[in-house]
């Protein structure tokens, strides 16, 4: 079994040859829709999403942070100290009064289904209403209709470039422009990388799926579609996808994957708990006793991926990922 570890290694931001303007304020940012004011760098920021908090943590921004919510994995070891130092809100859904109880300058959100027309958080007009600005990570609204679909439906496929515009943006908000083009600039060189030496291997017809959860093992599991994060990963490193559907995580039945019998399962590792099959070690076993699963090539040949769920996701380990599916990708030759 491929038990790739995934970290953002590599995230050290110097060596760039950055020298970004300082933020002249006031700022107007056009976010999703929405025009942004800012007088000022915020302080007391909250963020709802690990994706949208180490981006600020990699920008140097955690002493701008009044709280964080919704994590999937550990944070990245490199971000601990800023992180021990920001309280968490809730490990999955803080509620409206716990974010604005913070008093924030800025709620920042990794999903819209988080801060958006129907957020279980709340909308962006609650928050809009109270002065306090909402910035919605740009992957989860460029091409997206997160009003079908469970987890929303891609009207285009995904592309890195929303992930560079978001990181720039909220440098730009932050006043950290040096840092945020820094960073652009290695995750850039990274997935250009990655994407080259996939290519190189010249597979013919590998083909992936990628596992991220279930409601219960019992029941039909949450795949990644075509036009998602992972669909773009697949895509971008020569795999074909065998789900066929465009929603973000629809739910497909393990006899419609095994007929498909993909080369490649990659598996999402969490520390989030929701439902069992958040436990890695529970998908192996279920994989492997299963009496459909257990005869795919991928299970019979422990061709299984763990990738963190966060590089599943429109995030910096993202492009960790790549690198770890490129290397699964290698052992298919031998």
């Amino acid at each position: 079994m491929l038990r790739l570890a995934v970290a953002a290694a590599g995230l050290g931001l110097g060596g760039a040859d950055a020298s970004a303007q300082p933020t002249s304020y006031p700022l107007q940012v056009e976010n999703c829709g929405q025009t942004l004011s800012f007088p000022a760098a915020p302080r007391n920021a909250v963020t709802i999403g690990q994706s949208v908090t180490e981006i600020l943590y990699a920008l140097g921004a955690g002493d701008r942070m009044a709280g964080t919510s919704l994590w999937f994995n550990d944070v990245l070891p490199e971000f601990r100290a800023q992180n021990d130092r920001v309280p968490r809100l809730d490990n999955n859904v803080p509620s409206f009064e716990s974010v604005i109880n913070k008093r924030p300058g800025l709620v920042s959100t990794q999903f819209e289904w988080m801060v958006g027309p129907q957020g279980v958080v709340g909308t962006r007009p609650q928050f809009h209403d109270l002065g306090v600005p909402t910035y919605v990570m740009p992957p989860d609204c460029e091409g997206k209709n997160n009003l079908v679909g469970a987890d929303g439906t891609r009207t285009a496929p995904f592309a890195t470039d929303s992930i560079y515009r978001g990181i720039t943006q909220l440098a730009q908000i932050f006043d950290r422009q040096d840092r945020g083009t820094e960073l652009v600039t290695e995750l850039r060189q990274r997935e250009a990388a990655a994407i080259a030496r996939a290519r190189a291997l010249n597979l013919a017809d590998a083909s992936a799926a990628f596992w991220f959860s279930s409601a219960d093992l019992d029941l039909d599991p949450y795949m990644a579609g075509q036009k998602g994060i992972p669909g773009y990963m697949m895509r971008t490193l020569g795999l074909r996808n065998v789900v066929q559907s465009d929603e973000e995580w629809p739910t497909v039945g393990w006899e419609t994957i095994a007929r498909a019998n993909p080369s490649v399962l990659v598996i999402a590792r969490m520390d989030r708990r929701r439902f069992p099959a958040d436990d890695f070690e529970k998908k192996l076993a279920f994989l492997r006793a299963d009496p459909v699963t257990r005869e795919m090539d991928a299970v019979r040949n422990n061709r299984i991926v763990i990738l963190d769920a966060h590089a599943m996701q429109a995030t910096i380990r993202l492009f960790g990922g790549l690198e770890a599916l490129t290397d699964a990708m290698a052992n298919l030759r031998q």
